[in-house]
């Protein structure tokens, strides 16, 4: 798994690139605090070597809590700028700092 960020300089914006290997999967989808934890509008792209990957843009100087839904579960991201507790899930999100 894999998150890539890249500032732009004329918006305040993070261009914020997802990307799942889950070569099995037949659906991944990122879902957060930044699209009110809906998959509708969030599912990632399947390329030829199995790897899930979208890209979105999300605004600068924000934090937020994240997962992804790979075929039904919810799973962290390894790579996450940390994790945090969420009373509501019941478990631990990870967190995206931009």
């Amino acid at each position: 798994m894999g998150i890539t960020k890249q500032y732009l300089k004329s918006k305040p914006v993070c261009k914020v690139t997802f990307s799942v290997p889950a070569e099995d999967a037949k659906k991944v989808a990122v879902v957060g605090d930044f699209n009110n934890w809906s998959p509708k509008g969030s599912a990632l792209k399947k390329l030829k070597n199995g790897t899930f990957k979208g890209t979105f843009d999300l605004p600068k100087e924000s934090t937020y809590e994240f997962k992804y839904i790979v075929d039904g579960n919810y799973v962290n991201e390894a790579e996450a700028d940390r994790y945090q507790w969420n009373e509501f899930a019941g478990a631990e999100n990870s967190v995206l700092e931009i």
